[in-house]
C-alpha cells in the first residue's frame, strides 16, 4: 500500500508541476503588466513635486493641493497592481504605497502647517526608501539583479 500511496504522490507532484512557471517569469510577467517600471518613475516625480511644494515657506494653496492629489491618486492607481507574485515584494510596495498615501493625505492639509508639512515629508521620505528595497526585491525576483 505504501509503494501505491508514493506512486500516487509522485503523480500528483508531477502533475501540479506542469503549468506553472517560475517565479522569475511571474515576476517579468506581474512587471510587464502592471506597467511597474513605466510607472515608478511618475510616482517618484509625484513625491519630488510634492516634497518641493511642502519645503516652500508660507502658504501654497492650490499647488500644494494639485500635487498632493496627484500623488495620490497616482499611489491608489500603483496599489491596485498588487499583489505581485512575490510576497516580500508585495508587502514592501504596500508599505511603500501606504506611507506615499498617508504623506499625501498629510500633505492636503499641510497648506500653513509647519508641523504637518514635516510630518508629510516624513511619510513621503519613509516611502521612497521602503520602494527602493521593493524595486531592488523585484529585480532580483524577476531575475534582473546582478
Amino acid at each position: 500500500m505504501n509503494k501505491v500511496a508514493a506512486a500516487l504522490l509522485l503523480a500528483g507532484l508531477c502533475l501540479a508541476a506542469c503549468g506553472t512557471q517560475s517565479v522569475a517569469t511571474a515576476m517579468q510577467n506581474w512587471i510587464n503588466q502592471s506597467a511597474f517600471r513605466q510607472n515608478l518613475p511618475v510616482l517618484l516625480r509625484d513625491v519630488r513635486d510634492s516634497a518641493t511644494q511642502l519645503r516652500r515657506s508660507g502658504p501654497a494653496g492650490n499647488n500644494l493641493h494639485t500635487v498632493c492629489a496627484v500623488l495620490d491618486v497616482d499611489t491608489e492607481s500603483a496599489n491596485a497592481s498588487l499583489p505581485t507574485p512575490d510576497t516580500q515584494a508585495t508587502n514592501l510596495l504596500s508599505k511603500a504605497y501606504n506611507d506615499f498615501g498617508a504623506g499625501a493625505n498629510k500633505c492636503y492639509d499641510a497648506n500653513s502647517s509647519a508641523s504637518a508639512r514635516a510630518a508629510a515629508l516624513t511619510w513621503l521620505s519613509r516611502g521612497v526608501a521602503v520602494l527602493s528595497e521593493a524595486t531592488a526585491r523585484i529585480n532580483v525576483a524577476s531575475g534582473r539583479a546582478p
